[in-house]
């Protein structure tokens, strides 16, 4: 089975805490294949975790930068992520988005990003935290219960660190939000259709808790699924 993670250009693609929560989960690192821009991957992959970095070029839904906002775009990391979710969604894949990747997720999908929280949509809640402590815990979520976020980390409040300033504005069809913050902002969201498919806006790779390790055991789990009928599909083929 192969896992592709993509990652910004200035990443360290040995030394992360995306790879070593996927080992944690029982992916070997011979495994996971590290994609930053301008690379695309090697080998053909079976599930696929797009990670955080740079802002989604708005142009892609359908609106003009804004000039008082801090958005930082890199077209070939947009173009890197944007291909290989259309590519696993059109095979089947199962797809994991942090940070950058639900904001991936929902503008491929057909919805819209709020561009800068601090000057659109200003609350008390810490969205961006510009400190080294990545494992702080900043604010609380609300997951909805019913969800597939649910059944891994239980319905009711978890905290959460926090490290954007861009949001899920409008929510794109065929997408559920299975928890929010306090103010309002979506902080995952999940498909109501196949493949598999979740996403959320914190960063569960720097965290060591039980909610975290079970989203990327059940990311796993259902990524192991899916390679072993493949498999079994070639075979008979």
């Amino acid at each position: 089975m192969r896992i592709a993670l993509t990652l910004d250009r200035d990443a360290d693609p040995e030394v992360n805490d995306y790879v070593r929560s996927l080992e944690a989960a029982g992916i070997p690192r011979s495994s996971i294949e590290v994609i930053m821009p301008p690379s695309q991957p090697r080998e053909p992959f079976d599930a696929l975790l797009l990670g955080g970095g740079v802002d989604v070029d708005p142009a892609r839904y359908g609106t003009r930068l804004l000039e008082a906002g801090n958005v930082e775009v890199d077209p070939e990391r947009d173009e890197l992520d944007f291909s290989l979710l259309d590519a696993a969604l059109r095979d089947g894949r199962p797809v994991l988005g942090i940070c950058r990747g639900i904001q991936v997720i929902n503008v491929a999908l057909g919805g819209t990003l709020v561009q800068d929280l601090g000057i659109e949509r200003p609350s008390e809640v810490v969205h961006q935290n510009d400190g080294d402590e990545k494992a702080r815990l900043d604010h609380r979520v609300a997951i909805l219960p019913g969800t597939r976020l649910a059944s891994i980390a239980g319905a009711g409040q978890l905290a959460v660190n926090s490290r954007h300033h861009q949001a899920i504005a409008s929510v794109a069809p065929g997408l559920a939000v299975s928890a929010t913050a306090p103010d309002g902002v979506p902080e995952a969201v999940e498909s109501t259709r196949e493949p598999w498919l979740m996403a959320v806006q914190w960063h569960p790779e720097n965290l060591r808790d039980a909610a975290s390790a079970g989203l990327f055991a059940e990311f796993v789990r259902v990524a192991r699924e899916e390679s072993g009928r493949a498999d079994r599909a070639r075979t008979r083929a």
